[in-house]
């Protein structure tokens, strides 16, 4: 993912070397983000390379903490327009694999969470890929 700028929108107890979004790219198991508690949650991709395609997407959540009512936002850099698309993502650990009706293409993607099914609003995910 170094081709992405990442920001999310908290980090839990502000403790980045422990849950930074970084931890989302990286090749370890045993590492992830986790938000601070709250809704909404979201995470941003900026393309550093302009404008990209993408086909679909695959998120591994920690169960119990996975997101729910969530959309996959895409702005592009020449248009005030934002495609949003729904995904509906089971509560598990196992990696999920979403795939766009059509591919979009934009500098910027956005995965909102609007809800969580921790109480808390929390969510953890483990691994995030996008797929041109």
């Amino acid at each position: 993912m170094e081709n992405f700028k990442c920001r999310v929108s908290s980090v839990q107890n502000r403790a980045l070397k422990m849950y930074g979004s970084r931890f989302m790219f990286d090749v370890n198991e045993e590492t992830c983000w986790s938000s601070d508690q709250g809704s909404p949650q979201w995470v941003e991709l900026q393309s550093k390379d302009g404008e990209r395609k993408i086909s679909s997407f695959s998120i591994q959540f920690q169960g119990g903490f996975a997101g729910k009512d969530c959309f996959f936002e895409v702005k592009s850099s020449n248009s005030l327009d934002i495609i949003s698309t729904p995904f509906y993502p089971d509560d598990v650990n196992t990696l999920q694999h979403f795939s766009l009706q059509t591919p979009v293409t934009g500098n910027t993607f956005i995965f909102k969470f609007t809800t969580s099914t921790d109480f808390f609003g929390r969510i953890v995910i483990y691994k995030l890929v996008v797929n041109e």
